[in-house]
């Protein structure tokens, strides 16, 4: 394998902009805005869906405009928990266990897909029950919203220069900088990756993300609950599982006897940690998907 790639933009800073105050800085980052700017979006999303009855069953959305805004503030909530536990049980439980006071240091980074993704579950259930509203109908008015945040939170890991994929020698593969990155044993001078971050982007938020709103406006998907939700759960899954074949595994799983990162052996093959946690989301999604083609109503 050679060395050759394209050279990581040297004018991209994980910083937006900075300022000192009082002899602290100030940062606001690509990733941060990242979060923000799809918590906006995906709230923007819903409210106009929820503002076009025809697109549910019987011209009855599940939520009004205000218990909308109430979910966002929930689901913040749930991801920002749900990330940070997530990231400390499926990562790294042994350091945390050891420092758990560094599980509230957010700051510092640290944020898992799955652990937020169950967050949300939870607080999608709580506010749906908090007002009686059907829960997968309220499911799939967040599997609708959430792809244009995947799509800007992976670009932001690219722009962070994080999370970059294995060694490659195809013509995309990118130059990141770092020690870590550029520790590619076998080969000579520079090391090019996958940049499995944009990867991610174009798979779980340009594509699900169009294949969603397809469904929810030419398909009428929202008609029946569970359907889009178990659609994302799928498409997501199977996009991740996908993707993980070309991400470099997390450091605390890479061993010179397992330098692929399995944390899970299959003879010569193995899953990583991303493909394990993504399997239940797979048949998560199969089982709704199954679930809502069942209570679908017959045509007279």
């Amino acid at each position: 394998m050679s060395g050759t790639g394209i050279p990581f933009p040297d004018w991209l800073s994980p910083v937006l902009v900075s300022v000192d105050l009082f002899g602290m800085e100030i940062a606001l980052r690509w990733y941060a805005l990242a979060y923000i700017a799809g918590i906006l979006i995906g709230w923007r999303i819903v409210v106009a869906a929820v503002d076009r009855p025809a697109l549910f069953r019987d011209a009855r959305p599940p939520m009004t405009r205000a218990q909308v805004e109430d979910l966002v503030t929930w689901i913040i909530v749930g991801v920002i928990v749900g990330g940070r536990l997530g990231f400390v049980l499926f990562y790294q439980p042994a350091y945390y266990l050891s420092n758990p006071v560094e599980i509230l240091y957010v700051w510092q980074g640290g944020m898992a897909f799955h652990g937020g993704f169950l967050g949300v579950v939870a607080a999608v259930w709580l506010c749906a029950r908090k007002y009686g509203a059907p829960l997968g109908s309220v499911a799939d008015l967040l599997a609708l919203a959430t792809p244009p945040a995947l799509l800007l939170g992976r670009t932001a890991n690219f722009v962070n220069a994080e999370l970059w994929g294995r060694p490659t020698d195809l013509p995309w593969g990118v130059i990141f900088p770092g020690e870590l990155a550029q520790d590619c044993p076998g080969i000579e001078g520079l090391c090019a990756r996958h940049p499995s971050q944009l990867y991610e982007a174009l798979l779980e938020g340009l594509v699900l993300g169009a294949i969603l709103f397809w469904g929810a406006y030419r398909r009428g998907w929202l008609r029946t609950p569970w359907l889009a939700s178990g659609v994302f759960f799928l498409g997501y899954g199977a996009a991740r599982f996908v993707v993980e074949l070309f991400r470099q595994a997390d450091p605390q799983f890479i061993t010179e006897t397992n330098p692929m990162g399995h944390v899970v052996q299959l003879g010569s093959w193995g899953l990583s940690m991303g493909q394990l946690l993504s399997l239940p989301m797979i048949l998560a999604g199969l089982a709704a998907i199954a679930l809502a083609r069942r209570a679908r109503p017959r045509p007279a």
